[in-house]
């Protein structure tokens, strides 16, 4: 696959161009509403298949398909992503006014991130090509383990990243606005969204090990591997709103996620024995995605939407005014903070 350069430059510069709307769109904290998360993960979506479209058209059909594979198997796993937020959201009592802010960094340093693992798994294969086998094993196994243990929940209060967290930055146990530092009494301390927000990238991070390898299995082109991601990605924010209250009813997806990372597994292990279509590759996970959801669905038919329950990292409050008069901006110059 050619990919000129001009081509990688155009795809950075549409991601940046799109958070910035993003950004821009959501720049006063407020509530985001199932309509207009619906709205967003409609947007995202309907682009993620555009450049999908785009590929097709400007580079063949396979390379189309190796791209719609890896998109629909990271908006796949990624959905599990979703649901460790909301129960680390529910854990630290995030108010939903400011889980945007610490969605859209989370997002940011995940493509971030991504895309250095991205890099570093394209160089390994190239000049290593038994690291697919190496990937297949990794996959397979941790399929087994989501299946051996998709009834365990998560519980961030016990995270060692929060333990560490907490042993070396100062945090207050009240929420400043959307702020993640600010200065009290002359001290910079870190606010519970700065926690929040580490523990985030953390949980990318882990997921990324699963993800990234996943889509490799279907495509070992790093342009169509990133963009698969990024796109992905994009509407992870969007999609958090949209289901974050409806993790009780997706009672089957994690046993459809392991099934896709066997699968997929499987399918780069058998790369040099036999060849599995990107066509099949894709009708499969579509298919054992399409089947969990709708059993989860029908199984759980009838049950509302209703906020996560989750252990509680601790005791969280939204700072009093008089707390907001006394504190500072972590860096600047001084003045009031706000609740936004």
């Amino acid at each position: 696959m050619d990919v000129p350069l001009y081509a990688w430059f155009a795809v950075l510069a549409a991601i940046v161009a799109m958070l910035a709307i993003d950004l821009f769109a959501h720049r006063r904290a407020h509530v985001i509403g199932v309509r207009e998360a619906l709205g967003w993960s409609i947007v995202w979506v309907l682009t993620g298949i555009t450049f999908g479209i785009v590929v097709w058209n400007a580079w063949g059909a396979e390379y189309g398909q190796q791209y719609f594979a890896g998109y629909l198997i990271e908006k796949s796993l990624a959905v599990d992503n979703v649901f460790v937020w909301a129960i680390i959201f529910a854990s630290f009592a995030v108010p939903r006014e400011y889980q945007h802010r610490v969605l859209f960094l989370g997002v940011l340093g995940a493509l971030v991130l991504r895309g250095l693992f991205i890099a570093a798994g394209a160089a390994l294969i190239e000049n290593f090509s038994w690291v697919l086998y190496v990937f297949a094993a990794f996959l397979i196994i941790t399929g087994i383990r989501m299946l051996l243990t998709r009834n365990e929940h998560v519980h961030p209060e016990r995270s060692r990243t929060l333990k560490l967290f907490r042993r070396f930055v100062p945090t207050t146990d009240a929420y400043y606005g959307q702020r993640f530092l600010i200065r009290r009494a002359g001290v910079i301390v870190a606010t519970p969204l700065l926690a929040v927000l580490v523990l985030v990238e953390v949980t990318d991070v882990i997921f990324a090990v699963d993800s990234i390898p996943a889509i490799f299995a279907v495509t070992t082109e790093p342009f169509l591997v990133f963009t698969a991601n990024a796109f992905a990605i994009l509407g992870l924010r969007a999609m958090y709103f949209l289901l974050a209250d409806l993790i009780h009813r997706f009672t089957y997806l994690k046993l459809g996620l392991a099934l896709v990372l066997v699968w997929v597994g499987v399918k780069m292990a058998l790369l040099d024995v036999f060849y599995i279509p990107t066509p099949v590759s894709l009708a499969v996970v579509a298919t054992i995605i399409t089947v969990s959801i709708t059993a989860s669905l029908i199984a759980t038919r009838g049950q509302g939407r209703h906020e996560v329950a989750a252990t509680p990292a601790g005791m969280f409050r939204i700072a009093t005014d008089a707390e907001l008069a006394e504190a500072e901006p972590a860096f600047g110059r001084s003045r009031e903070l706000t609740r936004t």
